[in-house]
């Protein structure tokens, strides 16, 4: 039988390697490596926890930018791992994107959501923050070439004062069933539970830590499980842009050329705040 199998066996996948797949070797089995072949066709794989059925990736209809819509989960498809980075984002640069990235590819995460704050009430109290619906088109605008991150505007749809417990809540309503990872950078995680309503967002997701290129960095407080991801270490930092902006400072290595033009468009930080 293996006198007989073979040459056929061989001829099969010689014809299939001339179209662009190729084999490797597990043991004696070959096996068909055809995952590019499935994503030049609309189909993505996903990073890890590769059990799940392949879908069509996200903004493989050619959209330019990528923005949140609650969608009705199939009973037979299994949960959505969605993370959620939420941010003012003013402006949003590569190192948000870096740190995104990198958290959806270690985690196996379907998608992860940037979510712009409205009202980021840390912040409004102490500078001018660009108007939200500005702050959106920038992030829109950053990954419009990122599969796997997506642009949501949920903050500023509910309007009034950005709590991270209500964003959560919404997104659990809209995504029943949906495992729901929090992004936050180290700098962030001590004071976790200084977050109004902190009980509920421990409750409604998992944590995620983001340590920058093995400098590690604050933790949440005790009894506040986390997993911990090391994200490549960019030192960028959105008030710095806002003064290179201002100023006519390079920014082309900094933040993605669409943000650029969103700025220019727009005509933000001129006055350098």
């Amino acid at each position: 039988f293996r006198s007989v199998c073979h040459p056929i066996s061989s001829s099969f996948f010689g014809f299939l390697e001339n179209r662009g797949l190729r084999r490797r070797r597990m043991g004696s089995a070959p096996v068909i490596q055809s995952f590019g072949f499935l994503e030049n066709r609309g189909l993505r794989r996903r990073p890890a926890f590769g059990s799940r059925r392949l879908r069509p990736a996200v903004g493989s209809g050619g959209r330019s930018a990528r923005t949140y819509n609650p969608a009705v989960p199939d009973p037979d498809e299994a949960p959505t791992r969605l993370g959620v980075l939420g941010g003012t984002f003013d402006p949003p640069h590569l190192g948000h994107l870096a740190a995104a990235l990198e958290v959806r590819w270690r985690l196996g995460l379907d998608e992860v959501l940037m979510v712009v704050a409205n009202d980021p009430w840390q912040k409004s109290s102490l500078r001018p923050v660009t108007p939200a619906r500005l702050r959106l088109a920038m992030v829109e605008a950053a990954v419009a070439n990122c599969d796997g991150l997506t642009a949501s505007g949920i903050e500023i749809d509910r309007g009034g004062e950005s709590l991270t417990a209500d964003t959560l809540a919404r997104l659990r309503a809209d995504r029943p069933g949906a495992e729901l990872f929090l992004v936050v950078g180290s700098d962030a995680a001590a004071g976790l539970d200084g977050w109004k309503r902190c009980d509920e967002v421990r409750a409604l997701a998992t944590t995620v830590v983001v340590d920058r290129g093995g400098r590690e960095g604050g933790r949440p407080p005790g009894g506040w499980p986390a997993v911990v991801v090391e994200a490549p270490r960019l030192e960028i930092s959105s008030r710095d842009l806002r003064a290179r902006f201002a100023e006519g400072r390079p920014v082309a290595a900094l933040v993605p050329p669409g943000v650029i033009e969103a700025v220019s468009a727009h005509g933000l930080y001129r006055s350098g705040r």
